[in-house]
């Protein structure tokens, strides 16, 4: 399959996926995600961002993925997205926030320098102005301004990931955790003081597999 007839399936099953989705992506965001599509494609094949080759695969099973849970984020400010990798939700948010949501600001931290070497040129190249990176250790990491939603997306366990990275979380904000099958185990050994106050079952468009998201915060 040459590449221009490539492209327009990808853009095809990327406007099809966001109707069933329920979101209006204006021809710009729709432009940006393509272009991030593309840009992890080309730096994939010597950074091993993804396991995944296959451009259509990436687009449903990484970018319909991630816009599946963007209006859970509707009214945050400011965002962590822990263990960012590929920026995967973070890069879609910021691409979607950037008109949707003005106000929110995406910050991404990884520890692999390969990854963040990525996000900052997708920052770049993008021109996403509400996005920060950072290369550290996320119970190391500190800032000025806490979050007040802190998601991640096959990261770690549930308890690690509040553990680690709670002293971020402003008071009254959330986590939202990006799982496939429902995690009873998981949230069974959440730490003390913190629960569960709502779970979300999620149909990405094209994609034959269990997603939830897993609201916690502070009991």
């Amino acid at each position: 399959m040459n590449t221009t007839s490539t492209d327009t399936k990808l853009a095809d099953t990327l406007s099809a996926g966001a109707e069933a989705l329920g979101l209006a992506l204006s021809a710009g965001q729709q432009q940006k995600l393509l272009a991030y599509l593309a840009l992890m494609a080309k730096w994939n094949r010597t950074y091993n961002l993804t396991a995944l080759r296959d451009p259509a695969q990436m687009m449903t099973h990484h970018l319909l993925d991630s816009l599946a849970v963007v209006k859970a984020f509707e009214g945050a400010t400011n965002v962590l997205d822990v263990g960012a990798g590929g920026g995967l939700p973070g890069i879609v948010l910021a691409i979607w926030a950037a008109e949707a949501q003005p106000a929110m600001r995406v910050a991404m931290i990884d520890t692999v320098h390969k990854k963040t070497a990525f996000l900052t040129q997708a920052k770049a190249e993008l021109q996403l102005g509400n996005v920060s990176v950072y290369t550290a250790r996320v119970e190391q990491l500190q800032v000025e301004q806490l979050f007040d939603v802190i998601t991640s997306r096959a990261f770690a366990e549930l308890n690690d990931f509040v553990n680690w990275s709670n002293h971020l979380l402003q008071a009254g904000g959330h986590y939202i955790a990006l799982k496939g099958v429902m995690p009873q185990d998981e949230i069974a050994r959440l730490p003390e003081g913190w629960k569960v106050a709502r779970t979300e079952a999620l149909q990405v468009p094209g994609l034959d597999a269990e997603r939830h998201l897993i609201f916690i915060e502070r009991s």
